[in-house]
């Protein structure tokens, strides 16, 4: 049984391609929850928030690039979901202070979520549309699409089952988006995803490692699609010992980034040609293979064959100029405090015979 939350999306979310895929508009309205809109509605593809609509910001934004993309190429689409979520707005609200009144709510936290959409497989090309309402995190109204009748989950909404039920028009309109508009957008969802998450412009992979004695990390990073597969081989055979595999981990620019490494201590250098390291992204043929080679590794000491002489030449100098400055404030320090004596101010020629002994401001005292 479906339980329904306010939910909080992340931006961490999947981004994956199965066979079958879905559409998802969660609309949400609440009374007495503090420091949220009263109004909420994300719109979701396969799991993942593509767009977002509040009482407080009252437009839509789009989420994802991709859904950013879209919306510029077809600016009615973003004037549709505008429209749509302000009408369901007024709609919820309706219902929910109904609601609390016949059910004699006259405080405390209430949430009413509504849930639409369709589900599409791209095999078969079949598609079925549904929609779901809940009423304080318990199953409330459930539409069956044959009959174009709503279910009620509990005694409290036999009532509201009546009034949606009576509205025919509405009914019909709603079974037209779940049963023909919803799948055309969703395969233009898919489509439109597809092009952006599969890109590899940004994707690169390197060798890294931290000292000579370390595991050797291959790194891949820049890539859109978070379901990939990044390991070692020898001799063209997956390796699965002396590898430790890291998750993958999301970038601040919507791309994700993993890891594996490998332990090095038992590989002799003769062996190193027939490690390499294998990058694919789910979905996608081409592969990306990198060598195991010392001459590609980045490493924090830098390059065995390249010693950095021209850094220890400049740590030398500097050291050797440091020395000299020490040596010569030294040299100052002890001329001038033992060439320094205080002037006979009762004896006008000693002062006068002294006067080359006197500081360079030419003061006797310290005024």
């Amino acid at each position: 049984m479906i339980k329904f939350v306010i939910v909080v999306f992340t931006l961490f979310c999947r981004v994956a391609f199965p066979v079958k895929h879905s559409l998802v508009f969660s609309l949400t309205a609440s009374s007495g929850v503090p420091d949220i809109p009263e109004y909420l509605g994300s719109a979701l593809v396969d799991e993942v928030q593509v767009g977002y609509f509040d009482s407080n910001i009252k437009t839509a934004e789009p989420k994802v690039d991709w859904m950013r993309k879209l919306m510029k190429d077809d600016p009615q689409h973003l004037e549709f979901y505008v429209n749509k979520c302000i009408e369901s707005q007024h709609f919820l609200k309706a219902t929910i202070d109904s609601l609390m009144k016949r059910l004699n709510q006259t405080e405390g936290v209430h949430i009413l979520q509504q849930m639409s959409g369709c589900e599409w497989d791209d095999e078969t090309g079949e598609s079925r549309g549904f929609h779901q309402c809940g009423y304080d995190g318990e199953d409330f109204l459930v539409l069956d699409p044959q009959t174009l009748t709503w279910i009620a989950s509990k005694p409290e909404a036999l009532i509201t089952k009546l009034r949606w039920d009576a509205d025919k028009a509405r009914l019909h309109r709603d079974k037209y988006y779940y049963m023909h508009v919803y799948p055309v957008w969703l395969k233009k969802y898919v489509h439109y995803a597809r092009s952006f998450v599969e890109r590899t412009d940004l994707l690169s992979v390197s060798l890294l490692q931290k000292t000579p004695s370390s595991p050797v990390t291959c790194h891949a990073t820049g890539f859109y699609l978070n379901r990939a597969d990044l390991f070692w081989r020898k001799d063209g055979e997956e390796l699965h010992e002396d590898v430790d595999k890291g998750e993958i981990l999301p970038n601040h620019d919507e791309t994700f980034q993993m890891s594996v490494d490998l332990n090095i201590s038992s590989i002799t250098p003769e062996d190193w040609k027939k490690y390499d390291c294998v990058f694919q992204l789910s979905g996608v043929k081409d592969v990306i293979i990198t060598k195991l080679d010392k001459s590609v590794i980045r490493t924090n000491w830098g390059s065995p064959s390249g010693f950095p002489a021209g850094a220890v030449i400049g740590v030398v100098v500097g050291l050797l100029l440091l020395l000299w400055l020490c040596i010569t404030g030294l040299f100052i320090w002890r001329k001038k405090t033992n060439g320094f004596k205080p002037a006979n101010t009762s004896d006008s020629a000693d002062s006068n015979s002294d006067s080359s002994q006197l500081p360079l401001s030419g003061k006797t005292g310290g005024e």
